[in-house]
């Protein structure tokens, strides 16, 4: 019990990656609020995730929405002692298919989803907390048609370090964790067809050291180190899950 009586807000919490990390902490004793936009896999998330966890509807680009949910975790929890900010959204962005609206949905999301939900918690964060960015992989390996991801992946492992000296006053720490290639339901929300997706995982798998993609799960429990004691002398690094990836 790792993380008991240990308050978490996971955004992005309603599958993949954010969902796995949910279970995990409930299962070392926190109690999780998880942010999602899809209501319509809020019912079976609850259901999922048991009566130590409120489902949140919230746009991480907005702030007035993310601090709704703040208000919402003090007025149910009062307050916050671990945030990971996991929502983000990936896609290939060859330089000469980069229009405005791309840009801007993967620069919202990743950076100013970031920036607007640390803001809104800030006050809520009790002193000692942690806090965990979710980076990326590619922001290290510079891979061909995924740059725009990378750069604001590297901009949010700029903010670890920002945020990190920024607020050692109170004794929150910041840190990132850097996801490789992980089974998920986000390279199906691509838009291409089922065979286009199983190439590309096969390319992935192929392309790994280990010689396989990562299950959600394994991003999880790196989560579950950087929240609990455990890390405490841990404070504005990057811990890079991939399998070797971007490292042999």
């Amino acid at each position: 019990m790792r993380l008991k009586n240990k308050i978490a807000l996971i955004t992005g919490g309603t599958s993949g990656i954010g969902l796995a990390t949910a279970k995990l902490f409930i299962a070392e004793g926190a109690r999780v609020a998880v942010t999602g936009r899809d209501e319509a896999v809020f019912d079976r998330v609850k259901a999922e995730l048991g009566e130590n966890a409120i489902v949140l509807k919230g746009d991480v680009c907005s702030i007035t929405d993310m601090r709704a949910i703040a208000t919402e975790i003090k007025d149910k929890f009062g307050g916050l002692d671990i945030v990971f900010a996991n929502a983000g959204w990936a896609f290939p962005t060859p330089l000469n298919d980069i229009d405005e609206e791309l840009y801007s949905n993967i620069m919202d999301v990743n950076v100013k989803g970031v920036v607007f939900t640390l803001q809104a918690v800030l006050p809520e964060l009790r002193e000692g907390s942690s806090v965990i960015l979710n980076t990326s992989f590619v922001a290290q390996t510079g891979k061909h048609g995924i740059s725009l991801t990378a750069a604001a992946k590297a901009a949010v492992r700029s903010l670890a370090r920002s945020w990190s000296y920024e607020f050692l006053h109170r004794k929150i720490r910041f840190n990132a964790i850097a996801p490789g290639a992980i089974k998920t339901p986000l390279i199906t929300k691509w838009g291409m067809s089922d065979e286009w997706v199983r190439d590309r995982m096969d390319d992935f798998a192929k392309s790994i050291p280990v010689g396989y993609m990562g299950k959600a799960e394994d991003i999880a429990y790196a989560a579950l180190y950087l929240a609990s004691e455990e890390s405490s002398y841990i404070v504005g690094t990057e811990l890079i899950v991939d399998g070797g990836a971007s490292q042999l």
